[in-house]
């Protein structure tokens, strides 16, 4: 039988719903914003080798963010432009709500939602399960997985910009996994050095001395990345200081 959720239970029963997956998650939400909750979140479900699939059609992560997703082995990233619905799955419970994901835990607005449990409404669930799936069928993947990262992200930044990068240049990421490091601590490195740095909303902006480096920010609807050259050495302070 389906469960009628106010504001405060569809926020306490999502993040239930997320601990409580074993085997999948489904977070279908049209706004997209990584809180420091989300993120503690998906690195257990990554640890605990849960399938984890995110689709979203508006964004508001910054480049470094989205790479940040893209090295969860475990956690799809798809994008689909007409969506509108608001739908939280795992393998036995599934959320219909009014709540975006960018606005989980934050306790802003009045939502409300229907808790649908498999095993007490099978047609409802398998019905809304079918309609995730159409959706995510016609979705165009950011990302499959960490191992297909080094094709994946340079195809979908080539048809994604009407401006490719050309061959000389990379992505951060790209970057980081010729030189064998982090995304994370190259962009650390970089903002240390005065390539990048932070905004006053925790963002990352490419400097002067980064671009007369040969960085360049690129846009897509993704939300955008940095571009570096192939041959930049990131480990001499005589090369970025």
């Amino acid at each position: 039988m389906s469960q009628f959720l106010s504001s405060k239970e569809t926020h306490f029963c999502l993040e239930d719903l997320i601990k409580n997956a074993k085997t999948q998650l489904i977070l279908m939400s049209p706004y997209l914003q990584l809180t420091t909750l989300i993120k503690k979140l998906l690195i257990n479900k990554n640890h605990s080798k849960v399938n984890v699939h995110i689709i979203y059609s508006k964004s508001d992560l910054h480049p470094d963010e989205v790479e940040w997703i893209l090295q969860l082995d475990y956690v799809h990233l798809s994008y689909y432009k007409n969506l509108n619905a608001k739908c939280y799955m795992n393998e036995n419970e599934c959320i219909i709500s009014s709540l975006n994901l960018s606005e989980f835990n934050q306790m802003n607005n009045n939502e409300m939602g229907i808790l649908i449990h498999k095993y007490e409404d099978h047609h409802a669930y398998k019905e809304a399960y079918d309609e995730v799936q159409k959706i995510i069928c016609r979705s165009n993947t950011v990302n499959m997985t960490l191992n297909n990262l080094k094709s994946e992200i340079t195809l979908s930044e080539v048809k994604k910009t009407q401006d490719p990068p050309s061959a000389s240049k990379l992505t951060t990421s790209k970057l980081a996994a010729k030189h064998k490091v982090k995304t994370s601590n190259l962009l650390e490195t970089f903002a240390v050095k005065g390539l990048i740095t932070l905004n006053e909303n925790n963002k990352y902006h490419l400097t002067n001395l980064g671009k007369s480096y040969g960085g360049e920010f690129k846009s897509s609807q993704f939300g955008g990345y940095f571009i570096w050259p192939e041959n930049m050495n990131i480990l001499s302070s005589q090369e970025v200081s």
